[in-house]
């Protein structure tokens, strides 16, 4: 049976919720704009669920109207009531490198304290490559959360700002091995300074294989 608009139009207006999903899906098959228009509804169903699936489903979609695509998930991230739906709206604008909202996603960051949504701004202003980021990213090392630092220390290593070597380096000896491992992989962004150096002869001799294998190949390239 082919997939046409009317077909996943029926789906997405079912009573099961099963099926609503599975129209959501099928969107990808269809004609940008076409799929665009069917999916914004969605935005705001009562349905916390079919909220998020659409709203993860405007990575795609959403570059057929990028400025639309911006307002509608500047409105999830500050008004949604589930954590996730505003945490994918994050992420979304970060995926599509929608700069603009970045004064949206530095005021949500400092207004909230849940962590996902945090964390999922802190991955974005990477995804971002703006300077702007820096020192949010900057702050964002310090938090208590290390699923948040861990992306801080990623998406710093992606910024490629050196002013991030000194911030990092330090982290060498932090005692959670997921960021230690992610401090190696921001310096192969960052490069290789003599700072560097010293604190990857100190990784490459790290008692996780993983950290230790990835900073001897560094300091041999």
């Amino acid at each position: 049976m082919s997939i046409t608009p009317e077909s996943v139009q029926q789906l997405i207006n079912s009573e099961n919720f099963g099926d609503r999903i599975k129209g959501i899906n099928q969107l990808r098959h269809l004609p940008r704009d076409v799929s665009f228009a069917i999916l914004e509804p969605l935005l705001k169903d009562e349905n916390a669920r079919i909220r998020y699936a659409a709203v993860s489903q405007l990575d795609t979609l959403g570059q057929s109207d990028l400025n639309k695509t911006l307002e509608l998930l500047r409105d999830r991230l500050y008004n949604d009531s589930e954590v996730d739906v505003q945490a994918a709206a994050a992420d979304v604008i970060g995926g599509l490198k929608l700069t603009e909202a970045y004064g949206d996603l530095e005021k949500v960051y400092y207004s909230t304290s849940e962590w996902l949504i945090q964390m999922s701004i802190i991955a974005s202003l990477g995804e971002f490559g703006d300077s702007r980021g820096f020192t949010l990213l900057a702050d964002a090392l310090n938090s208590d959360n290390p699923l948040v630092k861990t992306a801080a220390v990623s998406s710093l290593g992606e910024l490629k700002d050196p002013r991030a070597i000194p911030l990092l380096l330090p982290l060498a000896q932090d005692p959670d091995w997921q960021i230690r491992y992610r401090l190696v992989q921001s310096i192969s962004h960052l490069g290789v300074t003599p700072e560097a150096r010293s604190t990857l002869e100190v990784l490459a001799k790290d008692a996780v294989e993983a950290i230790a294998s990835s900073a001897q190949q560094l300091l041999q390239g």
